[in-house]
């Protein structure tokens, strides 16, 4: 089995940046044209089944990369980013202010730390890991529809980087990661993809 997983496009940017987490937002249209791109990409790889977060930017990017297939993509929560809870729609100064030390707490303990109201980074690999098994019945190519934090913690999970580090895990936008699994765990053959490098055949290297 092979397993794309695949960041969500580009959504609104707001100045100053916000916690987004699970708030519901639309892709912008440079999140359109991204993920119609990474559609024709992948135009030749034939999968056996679509799965996505039921967020609104993770099913928007499926509807878009399998536009003119037969397929649709079935939605999951296990998928969705991480929830932060109270933080979400904050911009970090406001966090600072009005929850003194929790944001240093956060950066201290990136793996075990719950913001008020949310998930751990632990959380969501603890649901990454889940969705890993879950498709242990099936067979074939996978295309996966996620996002920016949920795909660094299913990444280290595949392979063995602890928590504390995901944010060395680059994911960009539209980023493509291609897994393989083999005997009881995965390989991964190519991380943060762009459309010219959307096969690990084509260039499996980070972009």
């Amino acid at each position: 089995m092979r397993l794309y997983l695949l960041r969500h496009g580009q959504v609104a940017q707001v100045t100053p940046r916000r916690f987004l987490g699970q708030r519901d937002v639309a892709l912008d249209a440079h999140g359109i044209i991204q993920a119609r791109a990474m559609g024709q990409a992948l135009a030749q790889v034939s999968f056996d089944a679509v799965v996505c977060s039921d967020l609104e930017r993770a099913r928007q990017t499926a509807r878009l990369v399998l536009a003119g297939r037969q397929l649709t993509a079935t939605p999951t929560p296990l998928l969705r980013e991480i929830a932060l809870g109270d933080w979400e729609g904050l911009t970090v100064d406001e966090v600072r202010r009005q929850y003194p030390g929790e944001y240093e707490r956060r950066g201290a303990d990136m793996a075990g730390y719950r913001t008020p109201g949310g998930e751990s980074f632990g959380d969501v690999q603890t649901r990454a890991v889940r969705f890993l098994h879950s498709l242990e019945p099936l067979s074939g190519d996978i295309l996966a529809v996620a996002h920016g934090g949920f795909n660094r913690a299913l990444l280290c999970h595949a392979t063995g980087l602890d928590l504390s580090a995901l944010f060395s895990i680059d994911q960009d936008y539209c980023g493509l990661n291609v897994l393989e699994r083999t005997g009881d765990g995965w390989t991964v053959l190519g991380t943060n993809l762009r459309c010219g490098q959307a096969t690990p055949e084509s260039n499996s290297t980070p972009s």
